[in-house]
């Protein structure tokens, strides 16, 4: 049983980000945290960062432009179905999604010329997106 509210709000954040691939071993570059909103994440087989697409040097390995959606929070750790009822929609819509969680909140970055199509997904679905033109 889903126990998340039926209706999220999410804000599009400013700006256009990209998805960037490092060495496991790489230490974390200065360029990658420069804008106000980052994300890095190690594993035994890469360094992946999202950061501010224009930050992004030439010969990095990256994905890009992205948006984010930001999912207004805090949100609970009991709360269940938060990042489903978010993917389906977009997956339904024909949207790659690429998603960040904090301790507070998840974001989901759609691909940049995806943007009208996910928020026209998500509305659909009843959420609420700000920060974004209304669709007809």
């Amino acid at each position: 049983m889903m126990t998340t509210a039926r209706r999220l709000t999410l804000d599009l954040m400013a700006g256009s980000y990209a998805i960037c691939r490092l060495d496991r071993s790489a230490a974390l570059p200065a360029w990658a945290t420069r804008g106000p909103f980052f994300s890095a994440t190690r594993t035994p087989a890469e360094t992946s960062i999202v950061c501010d697409a224009a930050d992004v040097p030439t010969g990095v390995q990256s994905e890009g432009p992205w948006r984010a959606f930001a999912v207004r929070g805090p949100l609970d750790f009991s709360l269940k179905g938060i990042l489903a009822s978010l993917a389906t929609p977009l997956a339904d819509a024909d949207v790659s999604i690429f998603v960040v969680s904090t301790y507070d909140t998840d974001y989901v970055l759609v691909r940049e010329p995806d943007v009208e199509r996910a928020v026209s997904a998500l509305r659909d679905a009843g959420h609420d997106v700000s920060g974004a033109k209304p669709t007809p």
